[in-house]
């Protein structure tokens, strides 16, 4: 089974109008798009688009949500001028637990038969329950490093203009895979963030041993993203909000 662990840190650091930084242990799934229902009949704590301890459901992602999300994702990248047979692809996301979710950002990494990344699609969320999709292509990279740009266009955060750039960067080694985003702002660098994460097999045993020691791992996103925003609010950095930054 090609579908697997990935345990690490995420990491973020702010450069303007201050210097900010957090550190935080993560772990995702790496889900082989062809193995959804593979992985739901092979473990007994996962399960898809049905409840249970840990569940994956499609409709967490694409824009519209998905029905079947192989299905909706290969029609994403035909409209985007791909043509995927003989693609491998891969999610890389958060999953359900207890029945909840936040994702900030989820990763579709769109190998071709000789296993080069052809296209990574980044998915946001943000707490207004919006997500976007970024459909990039390297610019340049080989074997084991893909590099991107992409225009930003989507709200995140209330502490970051709608402008600007991104740089992606993905590593992607048999052991490990790193993702990096640096977002830049006429000004220069703004923010830098990283995924620096280990695979691990994708198992009942090894999902069971993340879960107790990561337990309620969304939950706790979603309580760090606001407890940041608080401190950050606190300490002077310019607030936009939603509403105002969309209209």
């Amino acid at each position: 089974m090609r579908s697997h662990l990935l345990h690490g840190v995420v990491r973020h650091r702010r450069a303007r109008p201050f210097v900010y930084g957090l550190e935080h242990a993560v772990f995702y799934a790496a889900l082989d798009l062809d193995e959804l229902d593979l992985v739901d009949r092979s473990l007994r704590l996962f399960r898809r688009n049905r409840t249970g301890p840990v569940t994956f459901r499609d409709d967490d992602h694409l824009e519209p949500p998905a029905r079947d999300l192989r299905t909706d994702f290969l029609d994403h990248l035909v409209a985007q001028g791909e043509d995927p047979r003989d693609w491998r692809i891969t999610i890389v996301a958060n999953l359900r637990v207890a029945g909840y979710v936040f994702d900030p950002a989820s990763f579709f990494l769109c190998r071709d038969a000789d296993g080069i990344l052809r296209v990574v699609v980044v998915e946001v969320h943000n707490t207004h329950g919006e997500r976007h999709l970024y459909t990039l292509r390297p610019r340049e990279g080989g074997a084991l490093t893909f590099l991107a740009a992409m225009a930003k266009t989507f709200y995140v955060s209330p502490f970051v203009d709608v402008r600007g750039g991104y740089e992606v960067r993905v590593r992607d080694e048999p052991k490990r895979l790193r993702i990096t985003i640096n977002q830049h702002q006429p000004e220069g660098l703004e923010l830098h963030a990283s995924l620096d994460l280990d695979r691990r097999p994708l198992t009942d045993w090894n999902l069971l041993r993340l879960l107790v020691r990561h337990p309620f791992l969304p939950q706790r996103t979603t309580a760090l993203i606001h407890w940041h925003a608080l401190r950050l609010w606190l300490r002077g950095a310019p607030f936009r909000r939603h509403r105002e930054v969309i209209r």
